[in-house]
């Protein structure tokens, strides 16, 4: 435990996407084994205020905290390793720090003086690295930098990683840069050059690097490393290599053989010691040593940008290794799916999860992939939209109510098994406004969801505007959809499910977000067995 927190900055240089939050969280990882309190936030230099109104092709999935916030996809990771829940606090955006900035100068604050980006954006900046800090709860806090150094939008930031160094003192902070060693097959080696350039255009901010972290294809010879460190100003120990892993989960592991965490924590003047990284190991050898195999079909419309289902893959991975599974992700486009080519891309399936989303395009092909795999009885798992697309087929082929639809996609529809809460039919600002964040479920006993948590009251987090309507709830029922989770103040359902199949669950919630390596989520651990039970029957 240390009295006062510290702080380490994660910058990046070449490209933005060398794997920063892996890294961070993967050191985390390691210093939280060795009984630190910690705690990572996100960065973003772009102007949204959050991602929650980007296209997943943008910026991959977004992903929900408890509190309700829509941030960024490495919050999951940093969960997923460290199994602490993260919050607003945790992702901040260029558009955010504006944002309280213009509202501080509409009100007065700055009494009648200039606003600039220097002082006031870059001390919002500071405040906002410092609230995490400030809560007492951590010893120490990583704080990773979205973006690229040298980038226009990423100067406020690392202008203010360089006033707190000098603010907070030594040993208080460590700058860790990640950064490219590209390999030329042409020349046959290795290149430091782009390393060097982008540690010099840290410097010029003012900023040295206390640590290089360089992301490889080859290992680094000794004479590299010695290289390295005479020409970007670092100890020969604080060059650290990163190269390509088969999974990130290996990334703690090879961070430990090269003694990151060792750097740090001396850089830092705290005590080092081994991490306990049983669990951690166990759950690779799990994952790395499967006894069998299954094939999930995942249903969407953003399958060719695998970050756009980032937690649902992850999720799966934990699953996998708790059945001591190989968990397949087959992703399927739902725009591409029909009534004519349905048996040929589904038939071969273990199992079938419809994914998230949002608008029309696609839909069709979704509820098409839901009745085939209900008629064939096919493990489901459908998630959100998904839900929503399960009770909408059983609707329109049980029912019979052939125009049954969600007013999302039609407005005018007679049959609205999906509508709007009352409290969204006013609601004109898209972002920030959907059900968020985590809501109770009371699950019925005598129900699959029931055996699944062994809880009758659940927590899980939501993500969405549209609802299961209850004007159909007894139809539903009568004709065998069951509703067996709903919210025990509003009366708003969560889960539907088929008692007669195989293993047919819809959840209008998003379980992927809670699954991490320490507790996978129960609903993926069942999903996964289920299809392995499935698989062995056929």
């Amino acid at each position: 435990m240390t009295t006062n927190p510290k702080y380490i900055f994660v910058t990046g240089g070449v490209s933005s996407s060398l794997g920063k939050g892996i890294i961070a969280a993967s050191l985390a990882k390691l210093l939280q084994a060795q009984g630190y309190r910690i705690t990572i936030q996100k960065l973003d230099p772009y102007i949204n205020i959050d991602p929650g109104t980007l296209n997943p092709y943008e910026h991959g999935e977004c992903y929900v905290t408890d509190d309700g916030a829509e941030t960024d996809l490495d919050l999951g990771h940093y969960e997923r390793f460290l199994n602490v829940p993260t919050s607003q606090a945790n992702n901040v955006t260029t558009g955010r720090i504006y944002q309280s900035v213009i509202d501080k100068e509409r009100r007065g604050e700055f009494l009648g003086k200039t606003v600039q980006v220097i002082p006031h954006i870059t001390d919002e900046i500071k405040r906002r690295i410092q609230i995490l800090g400030n809560s007492g709860d951590y010893d120490i806090v990583i704080t990773e930098i979205g973006g690229t150094v040298g980038d226009i939008e990423s100067l406020p930031y690392i202008e203010a990683v360089r006033q707190l160094e000098w603010d907070l003192g030594e040993h208080n902070t460590c700058v860790i840069h990640l950064t490219l060693v590209p390999y030329l097959s042409a020349a046959g080696e290795l290149k430091t050059k782009p390393t060097q350039h982008s540690v010099k255009t840290l410097m010029e901010s003012g900023v040295q690097a206390d640590i290089l972290v360089c992301r490889t294809e080859h290992k680094l010879n000794d004479g590299l490393k010695t290289k390295l460190a005479r020409f970007c100003n670092v100890k020969k120990e604080a060059v650290i290599e990163s190269i390509d892993a088969s999974t990130i989960y290996d990334v703690p592991n090879l961070m430990l053989e090269e003694g990151l965490d060792k750097v740090v924590l001396n850089q830092l003047q705290l005590k080092s010691d081994v991490p306990d990284l049983k669990r951690w190991n166990e759950f690779l050898k799990r994952h790395k040593n499967p006894k069998s195999e299954v094939t999930i079909g995942l249903i969407g419309k953003y399958v060719e940008l695998q970050d756009s289902y980032k937690s649902i893959l992850e999720a799966f991975i934990h699953a996998g290794a708790e059945n001591e599974v190989k968990v397949v992700v087959e992703p399927i486009h739902s725009e591409y799916l029909s009534e004519s080519n349905i048996e040929f891309k589904l038939g071969h399936l273990d199992g079938v999860l419809v994914a998230p989303g949002f608008g029309e395009r696609g839909i069709e092909g979704k509820i098409e992939a839901v009745r085939f795999v209900r008629e064939h009885n096919i493990p489901f798992l459908g998630i959100c939209l998904g839900m929503q697309m399960a009770v909408i087929e059983y609707a329109r082929n049980v029912l019979n109510l052939k125009d049954a639809n969600s007013v999302e996609m039609d407005e005018n529809t007679s049959n609205p098994v999906i509508n709007l809460m009352e409290s969204q039919k006013d609601v004109v600002n898209k972002g920030g406004t959907m059900r968020l964040g985590t809501w109770d479920c009371k699950i019925e006993k005598d129900s699959i969801a029931y055996k699944v948590y062994k809880s009758e009251l659940i927590t899980e987090r939501h993500r969405h505007r549209f609802e299961f309507n209850n004007d159909y709830k007894t139809q539903f029922e009568t004709a065998g959809l069951m509703p067996t989770g709903y919210n025990p103040d509003t009366g708003l359902v969560e889960i539907v499910e088929i008692p007669g199949n195989n293993w047919f669950v819809g959840v209008q919630y998003h379980p992927e977000y809670k699954s991490t390596v320490k507790n996978p989520h129960p609903l993926f651990v069942s999903f996964v067995a289920a299809a392995l039970k499935y698989k062995k029957k056929k």
